[in-house]
């Protein structure tokens, strides 16, 4: 029996037996193998989706306070400012004796106390949030500007001790404002180049005082240059504060609790005015009124609290004819009850209000965000320290011991609105999508909108697509249905190599050669993608005209290198009368034309450049999987409908291209999610500006450029750090729903044509 079966299949039983068992031992090891590779991809997949998800997490975290301790001692009513130093260990206080008080933050323990001026002190500011110069008004109408400062040592077992100290910047005698009279609200600027001092009198008269600031002969200090006082024309009602912008320009007096009146500084005395806003709408409700005012970080927006527990920010815009004007941009609501202070944080664009009934806010204006409210006392909020690094806040409430809070507050910056809505930053006109993270000012209002980013990123696709399509796929049905085997074989290689080419060098030669060529050749380049396929038509149809025995001697399918010549002479003939083109209907320069007759801008690295060199690189992938699918339909359908009697290009459309719509479809999505993603073509042949303008000569910003430029810079778990990755996990959504879409769209198109 095992001869018959050996004669019959030429190996023993055993051996079949054994060779059966080596079979589906590697049938069950390629299983695995596959099996744990696949699950090995979407392991990857959502490992990095969940890693993108843990960074982008915190984004979305809400702010909370913390107890950290109670004060042992009360923050005295006599004082009129307090502020803590960098460490949050230290507090200081100035008081209406005249003195300044260092306190332990932790216990409200007196360190330290000196008397800075002999007499009493009626108002004291500081120059802003983030800086450590008071200016102290006094009862005889003089001005102190001091300036408290910290000095840090070690012992052997380096304990940190940190000794608080005062000093007098610009000299130890107060200077002079006011004759006779006392200072009610004060406000200063100190410039680079000049001081300015605007007080109140107790008689409602403002004055102004500018210093010109000079580099001493004598010492490495500065000297002030005292120019003459400026009384300011008559307040319209009675002031209650006044508010003096970081430019030292636009001066803000709050009146009667319910206006500001605006004086331009930069005018002379008559006309400095600019006019009395009403900031509160008393013809709704008689009883609004102010209750707090002051400055955010910058010194450019008021904040302004009322007694029905709102804060609303304001600032200087322009309007449609160029004026100026003090516009009201968001408001925010604390609680029913009055504000009692408002306290702008010393490094972002927030900050804390507190009210009569007990409650705290934690604000921030660029992303017209409300990150906590909290009721921390049953009396009034009286007083709110906050330190400069913004996590630890002392808040006294009447006739109660301080409690020193740990804020957790990481990005209160980032919100839905500040991400995707149009915003009303400072000194913009109007609300708009601004890319800017960074700036050399530490008063900088971040600008973090990711939509000109995500309009920069379709908007390549789009350019990029709409070369890459009509080429790819028209070259994919020629080649698949028309071209001759050979000439295929030649064409179909070649195309699918320049896939092999690195992507920085084709952004390389984008941004050094081809975007100079269009620039200087823009006319020539406009033509040529005109009059190219004019030239294609009328070629093909002499050669139709021409007689068969000369259209005989090409081969079926070789037609295409007839179009070669032609493609070539039109190039030459669009770019080599360029300039010819510019003189007659441009007058010399189409850039001036564009910009003066059209209104269009035009940058030399603009979308044109990255369309073609994008769409040269997204080519191959389109045509080479449309090619294949095409070239897979089979051949019985074709000579089917052939023998049917439909033309070759009732076949194509009606048979070939439904049949292959699938692949189509597939193609196209692949070619859509490479130009999404592409990098360092648009990083190298745009001028990477974030602006959102579909202007095919403007330049753009995509998300993945972004990433790569400002990633290395960012600080690791900053907000802009978040933002970065926020930008990837987009692009992840984005291309999941791409692909699931092209996936679903191909099972479908596959089910409707799988039967012809």
């Amino acid at each position: 029996m095992e001869n018959t079966f050996e004669n019959r299949f030429g190996m023993s039983e055993s051996s079949m037996a054994r060779l059966r068992k080596i079979r589906k031992a590697k049938d069950r090891m390629a299983t695995a193998s596959i099996t744990i590779g696949g699950l090995s991809v979407v392991f990857s997949i959502c490992l990095i989706f969940f890693y993108l998800l843990y960074e982008v997490m915190p984004l979305l975290m809400p702010a909370s306070i913390r107890n950290e301790a109670n004060l042992e001692t009360t923050i005295p009513t006599e004082t009129l400012y307090s502020v803590m130093e960098e460490q949050s260990q230290i507090g200081v206080s100035v008081n209406t004796d005249g003195s300044v008080e260092f306190y332990s933050s932790d216990t409200g323990n007196r360190l330290k106390k000196s008397r800075v001026i002999s007499e009493n002190i009626t108002v004291v500011t500081s120059e802003a949030p983030s800086k450590q110069l008071f200016g102290l008004g006094t009862e005889s109408g003089s001005v102190l500007l001091i300036k408290h400062e910290y000095r840090s040592t070690y012992d052997k077992d380096m304990q940190r001790t940190i000794h608080p100290s005062i000093s007098y910047p610009y000299g130890e005698d107060a200077i002079e404002l006011i004759e006779g009279g006392s200072i009610s609200a004060l406000a200063f600027r100190d410039g680079d180049s000049a001081l300015s001092i605007a007080v109140l009198s107790s008689n409602n008269e403002v004055y102004l005082k500018r210093f010109e600031k000079k580099e001493s002969f004598l010492s490495e200090g500065i000297e002030l240059e005292e120019q003459d006082t400026i009384r300011l024309p008559t307040p319209s009602d009675k002031v209650d504060n006044i508010l003096l912008s970081s430019d030292q320009r636009w001066l803000f007096l709050v009146e009667a609790d319910k206006q500001v009146e605006v004086f331009d500084l930069n005018n002379s005395v008559d006309s400095m005015w600019i006019g009395v806003v009403p900031v509160v709408n008393n013809t709704v409700n008689d009883d609004i009124r102010i209750t707090a005012s002051g400055f955010l970080l910058g010194g450019i927006s008021l904040l302004l609290g009322d007694n029905q527990g709102h804060i609303s920010q304001w600032f200087m815009a322009r309007d449609v004819n160029g004026h100026h004007s003090l516009k009201k941009i968001r408001e925010f609501s604390l609680s029913d009850s009055p504000v009692t202070t408002v306290v702008s944080e010393h490094r972002r664009k927030g900050f804390v209000a507190g009210d009569a009934g007990g409650n705290i806010g934690l604000f921030n204006t660029t992303a017209n965000n409300v990150a906590l409210i909290q009721r921390v006392s049953e009396s009034a909020i009286e007083h709110i320290v906050m330190s400069p690094r913004g996590d630890n806040i002392i808040v006294q409430s009447v006739g109660e011991p301080g409690i020193l809070w740990n804020v957790s507050n990481e990005h209160p910056e980032v919100s839905f609105t500040s991400l995707w809505n149009e915003v009303w930053y400072e000194n913009y006109d109007e609300p708009a999508y601004i890319w800017q993270s960074s700036s050399a000012s530490n008063d900088f209002e971040p600008k973090f909108s990711v939509m000109p980013l995500t309009f920069g990123t379709m908007k390549a696709a789009f350019y990029a697509m709409l070369v890459a399509m009509p080429l790819a796929i028209g070259g994919a049905i020629y080649t698949a249905y028309f071209m001759a085997p050979a000439l295929r074989t030649k064409v179909k290689p070649t195309i699918e190599l320049m896939e092999a080419m690195p992507t920085v060098i084709l952004g390389f030669l984008a941004g050094l050669w081809l975007a100079p060529l269009i620039e200087a050749n823009l006319p020539g380049v406009v033509s040529l993608l005109v009059l190219t396929p004019i030239l294609i038509l009328l070629a093909a149809y002499l050669w139709s005209r021409l007689p068969r025995e000369y259209r005989s001697r090409v081969p079926a399918g070789w037609e295409p290198v007839i179009l070669m010549p032609v493609v070539i002479g039109a190039g030459a003939l669009c770019m080599g009368s360029s300039s010819f083109l510019e003189d007659v209907f441009f007058s010399g320069d189409i850039r001036r034309w564009l910009t003066n007759d059209l209104g269009v801008d035009f940058d030399q690295r603009n979308s044109m450049v990255v369309g073609l060199a994008m769409g040269f690189a997204v080519i191959p992938t389109i045509y080479s999987i449309t090619e294949d699918a095409i070239f897979a339909v089979p051949k019985n359908l074709t000579f089917g409908s052939l023998a049917l009697g439909a033309s070759p290009w009732q076949t194509l459309v009606r048979v070939i291209l439904p049949t292959a719509s699938p692949g189509i479809f597939s193609a196209v999505m692949i070619g859509l999610g490479r130009a999404v993603g592409e990098t360092m073509i648009v990083l190298m042949a745009t001028g990477n500006t974030p602006i959102m303008d579909m202007n095919i000569f403007e330049g753009l910003r995509t998300l993945s450029a972004n990433i790569s430029v400002e990633m290395p810079e960012a600080e690791v778990a900053s907000s802009h750090y978040r933002i970065l990755f926020l930008s990837g996990l987009v692009l992840f959504v984005f291309t999941f729903i791409v692909n699931t879409t092209g996936e679903t769209v191909r099972q479908r198109l596959r089910e409707k044509y799988g039967s012809l």
